[in-house]
């Protein structure tokens, strides 16, 4: 019969699995796209019914996109941006290196 490890011992070794780390990371990037849209959009006081009409979309998928529920696609991503009267911009950096 094999050994059961502890719930802390498998917590630790999840913490520091790269597919953890990399979820994190996703998670954090949908996060701050949601917050960007979400600031520009009340910066410009537009509802996300109003934003979901122009770019051809639904209240709840702008709510779920704006909650970081979602990582949206590069073309829902212009079209926000052409909505908010916003350049969208691209870039790639070096990765860094995490120990």
């Amino acid at each position: 019969m094999t050994e059961r490890r502890s719930w802390s011992t498998l917590k630790r070794g999840r913490k520091v699995s790269v597919a953890r780390r990399a979820g994190y990371r996703r998670a954090k990037e949908a996060f701050e796209i949601a917050e960007r849209v979400r600031h520009a959009r009340e910066r410009l006081d537009m509802t996300q019914a109003q934003l979901a009409a122009r770019i051809g979309s639904t209240q709840p998928a702008v709510a779920r996109l704006e909650a970081g529920g979602v990582t949206p696609n590069l073309d829902t991503l212009h079209r926000i941006a052409e909505a908010l009267g916003l350049e969208l911009i691209v870039d790639l950096r070096r990765a860094r290196c995490s120990a």
